[in-house]
Formats: structure tokens, C-alpha cells, sequence
């Protein structure tokens, strides 16, 4: 029996646990939570602590998905240093720290989130011979600066959080994962900020092929479609389109344009898919993805309004101050990761559209700051 240790409760781990307490080898014997133990629904109170050594000492291996790449830094660190297996659903650890802690153990996405799921269908077309052109998650809807109104309607609809909700909606869950997906499969981005783009047909994604041909070098990007499934692709050649150019299966997958083959997973099913990826893990896969050893794609902090000196920024991804953008490093050095803003204050005015730089913010200093400043900017800056 593998024994599991989980930071976080939220709505993932809520999913997952369903699923691991139905899955043989798999059990879950500590979950770490920050809330009140008495205030946590939907778990065994006798499972609940606020002690990551109980965590850690109680497992084989530990599932983190809190979506904070502050306190999850801390928490995976310890982790791995205690030489624990840590399979993650949090890109915003990833793109935040990931590289960092990626080099202390086995540090690995899991298989649900658009990252995980595109490094499946990637894998799979590696084995085929497929060599890939962009790397896609498809959007339903985006809106770079919704309302909170709006926000608190859909958060109570779908049962997710206001943040969750609003990260979703204003791109930056989005940017994040485009971001861990270039640099976890030696991608890049078009520019930054991505191509993006709305199409009626996914199939109508031609030219994300011929700008990855342009560039040399595969891309990372979405594309908006709204009658799409919530899923991911990749654009890729083969050359079978040369020997076998009108074969009915393989010609199906053309893109419109006839630029490039379309592999689609129509689904990606987050805490559902967890346990695979703990079985994986407990019988020794090799890991799925992490950022990268030398990452190059950044997520930035873009201001959706003006903001006064003195403002502070109880929270960064899913607010409604600021949003993520996907950024080349090297072209940005004096960008801020989205990831490291929690509790920041504004000490220089900035205006709605504006990147966030060091200059401008008083960041409170935390594990995930110190391995920003001392261990990943250099790293991006000699990418």
C-alpha cells in the first residue's frame, strides 16, 4: 500500500480523493490544510493537520495542489529534501519555482490539468514519429478584466472559488500553463502575450502551424473556439503526409490549411486523473513534466487598473488588480512572476496595462522570492 500525504483541500484534492480511496495501492493518510481543522468539510477530521512533518512522516509519497506557489514552495521543498516522491497539480509552482525544486527529487505535473494532458498527447506523438509544431490549449471564453460581480455569479454556479473563477476567465490560469508548457517541452512562445486567436473550427489553426515553421522552433499557445471541447492538441508533421497523402484516417487530422496534423485530447479531467499519475509515480515512471532545468517563458504581471502608491496586493492570480501574461525572460529581466506578488505593495504608481517590475513593488520576502532572486532569474537571464 502506497500511503499519500496531500497539501491542500481544495477543489482538486476534493475530486482526487474520491477517486484514490476507490484505487487499490493507493491511501490517503494526512492532509495538510491551512484553514481551521474544524472548519474543513469533505475530509476525515482525523486525516486533517496543520503539521507538514505529519504529512511527510506519514508518506510515500506526497500530492501537492494548493494552487499557491508561495506556501506550496515551502511545503514541496520540504518534501523532496525529506527525499519523498511529490506529484503536483500547480503550474503556478511550476512557472513560479519549479525549476528550482525540480533538481531536490522526483518532482512531477500530474496527468489532468491542460499541462499534463498536453504532455500525454506530446508523448504519444513522439512515439509515432510525429514531430511537433505547437503545443495548444483551447478556451471556450477569455475576458482580460472581467467584473467581480460577474465573477461571484460563475464562482457560485460552477462551486469554485472567486479566485479560481477569476483566474480562469481573465487568462491567467491560461498564460501559466503555456508558459510551464514551453519550457517543460523545449517550446517557445510567438511573442508575449501569445498569438491566441478565435476560430469558428479548431481544425482553422493553420497559421499557429506556419509560425512555429517561421520561428523554427515549436510554440506554445491557445487558441478561443467556443464550440470546442475543453481540451487540448497538438499541431504536428509527419512524413507520412508525403508517402500517404489521401489516406482517409490520417488525412481526417489535416488542418483546414493542409499546414499540419491535429492530435486532440477532448477532455482533460484534473483531480480525476490524479491517481493515475501517484500509481505512476509509486511504480517508477519516470516524471511527466516540471519546467525545465534552463526555463525561458515567464508569466508577468499585467495591472487591469491604475494603482496608487500604497496599494497592496492581498492576492495576485485570479484578482482583480492584476493578471498573468506569458514572457519571454531574457527580453523582461526586470518583470515580476505573477506567482511571487501575494502581499505586495505598490510603491510606484502604475496604469492599467502595465507590466509589473521590481521597481514598482514591495515584495514580502518568502522561500519562493529568495529562489527567485538567487536561483531562477539567472538562470532565465542566460537562457
Amino acid at each position: 500500500m502506497t500511503r499519500v500525504g496531500v497539501i491542500g483541500t481544495g477543489f482538486i484534492v476534493r475530486q482526487a480523493q474520491q477517486v484514490i480511496e476507490g484505487q487499490a495501492g493507493l491511501e490517503i493518510v494526512k492532509i495538510l490544510t491551512r484553514r481551521p481543522l474544524d472548519s474543513v468539510r469533505d475530509f476525515r477530521p482525523e486525516l486533517l493537520t496543520h503539521s507538514i512533518d505529519d504529512v511527510i512522516e506519514s508518506s510515500d509519497i506526497v500530492f501537492e495542489s494548493t494552487g499557491d506557489p508561495i506556501h506550496g514552495t515551502v511545503a514541496v521543498e520540504q518534501a523532496l529534501r525529506a527525499g519523498r516522491k511529490v506529484v503536483t497539480m500547480n503550474a503556478e509552482l511550476h512557472v513560479t519555482t519549479g525549476s528550482y525544486l525540480a533538481d531536490l527529487g522526483y518532482l512531477t505535473e500530474a496527468d489532468g490539468d491542460q499541462p499534463g494532458a498536453t504532455a500525454l498527447v506530446r508523448r504519444e506523438a513522439l512515439a509515432m514519429g510525429f514531430e511537433p509544431l505547437a503545443y495548444v490549449n483551447i478556451k471556450g471564453f477569455l475576458n482580460h478584466n472581467p467584473k467581480r460581480e460577474e465573477m461571484e455569479y460563475w464562482s457560485e454556479r460552477q462551486k469554485l472559488s472567486l479566485v479560481e473563477t477569476t483566474s480562469f476567465t481573465d487568462g491567467t490560469k491560461l498564460h501559466i500553463e503555456q508558459a510551464f508548457c514551453a519550457n517543460a517541452f523545449g517550446a517557445t512562445i510567438a511573442q508575449d502575450g501569445l498569438l491566441g486567436g478565435q476560430v469558428d473550427d479548431i481544425l482553422e489553426t493553420d497559421y499557429l502551424a506556419e509560425r512555429a515553421r517561421e520561428i523554427g522552433q515549436p510554440i506554445s499557445d491557445y487558441v478561443q473556439c467556443g464550440g470546442a471541447p475543453p481540451g487540448v492538441f497538438v499541431l504536428a508533421e509527419h512524413p507520412v503526409h508525403e508517402t500517404l497523402p489521401l489516406y482517409g484516417p490520417y488525412e481526417k487530422l489535416r488542418t483546414k490549411g493542409d499546414k499540419a496534423y491535429l492530435l486532440l485530447r477532448p477532455y482533460h479531467l484534473c483531480g480525476l486523473e490524479v491517481a493515475k499519475s501517484l500509481t505512476a509515480a509509486a511504480e517508477g515512471a519516470p516524471v511527466l513534466l516540471t519546467n525545465g532545468s534552463a526555463p525561458h517563458v515567464s508569466a508577468a504581471a499585467i495591472a487591469k487598473r491604475d494603482m496608487a502608491v500604497d496599494t497592496v496586493l492581498t492576492h495576485a492570480i485570479g484578482s482583480f488588480d492584476v493578471r498573468g501574461s506569458a514572457i519571454r525572460s531574457a527580453a523582461t529581466p526586470e518583470h515580476v512572476p505573477i506567482g511571487l506578488l501575494n502581499g505586495a505593495r505598490i510603491k510606484r504608481a502604475v496604469k492599467a496595462e502595465q507590466l509589473i517590475t521590481f521597481d514598482d513593488v514591495e515584495i514580502p520576502e518568502s522561500r519562493a522570492l529568495s529562489i527567485w532572486l538567487e536561483e531562477l532569474r539567472p538562470r532565465f537571464l542566460n537562457a
